[in-house]
């Protein structure tokens, strides 16, 4: 009975000691001032009305899902089915050799397929190219947007003897295949429902530069899906088509992007950076637009 007696004593102690005391100890050192903006979610308002927090991004898009011009778009985001889902964080988990779509049923026009990796990449970075007035192309990608791949078909075991029959395997219907030929064998397009397991999966370089126009954080998503900034090659890309959509000069809008760029923690850790959701607000308060 002694035994039983000092575990609740113990119990009943820690529980008001580490279940009571201890939260409300952290409560109260986190809103001391310098603390209590970033305890409480580090929240960004606009007259009046909460608008967002600087830690999490979120998307700058009309009603149709389009790019809105006059403001600095994010980069692409996993979480959750719209993107910047706080409750849904996390990425896509689709990695380097995802680069083979899984192509839509022409018979139900409500399936839309699953695209690669490398195929979100080539479509993201196409669209970004349009919207900014720049090549949107990249190595390893067809210039209708999808992911340059080849699916060639031996005649000897494995992939050995000639080639018999190729397909650009993530393209279908009516698109026009990204090579004519390949070892002497014209390109077919892919078919949905078709085996082509046996095939050696190719991917095609093509002519893109190295660097492309489009930065990669711009056409890649972040393992959490919540990231509020982007790059500072990202930032000067959509300077110009924020000033013209604004009527102001593009050193009017590079001023407010070096305003609310941040270098690496330390001096070494993570890479310069910047915050969107401040930029746009700051935006808006400086040259406002109807």
């Amino acid at each position: 009975m002694r035994i039983h007696l000092a575990a609740l004593r113990l119990l009943l102690v820690f529980t008001v000691l580490l279940g009571v005391g201890y939260p409300l100890a952290v409560t109260a050192v986190a809103q001391l001032p310098g603390l209590k903006e970033r305890a409480n979610g580090s929240l960004v308002q606009k007259q009046g009305q909460l608008v967002g927090s600087r830690l999490i991004g979120q998307s700058f898009l009309d009603s149709q899902g389009n790019p809105i011009r006059k403001y600095f778009q994010a980069r692409p985001s996993a979480a959750g089915s719209t993107g910047y889902d706080p409750t849904a964080t996390g990425a896509s988990n689709l990695g380097p050799e995802s680069i083979v779509d899984q192509l839509p049923n022409p018979a139900d026009p409500s399936d839309r397929g699953k695209p690669s990796l490398l195929t979100q990449i080539c479509a993201r970075s196409r669209a970004i190219g349009e919207l900014e007035g720049v090549a949107g192309t990249r190595p390893y990608c067809t210039a209708d947007g999808v992911g340059a791949v080849l699916a060639v078909f031996w005649s000897g075991p494995g992939y050995t003897g000639q080639v018999t029959r190729v397909l650009s395997i993530n393209q279908t219907g009516s698109a026009v295949p990204f090579v004519p030929e390949y070892h002497g064998v014209t390109v077919q397009l892919a078919q949905y429902g078709q085996d082509y397991s046996r095939a050696q999966i190719v991917p095609v370089r093509g002519t893109a530069p190295a660097e492309p126009a489009v930065p990669a954080d711009a056409v890649t998503a972040s393992g959490s899906g919540l990231d509020p900034q982007i790059s500072p090659d990202y930032a000067r890309l959509q300077e110009g088509r924020v000033a013209a959509a604004r009527h102001i000069t593009v050193a009017e809008v590079a001023a407010l992007v070096r305003k609310y760029s941040e270098g690496r923690d330390l001096g070494f850790l993570g890479e310069p950076r910047v915050n969107v959701l401040l930029l746009n607000l700051d935006l808006d308060r400086q040259y406002p637009t109807s």
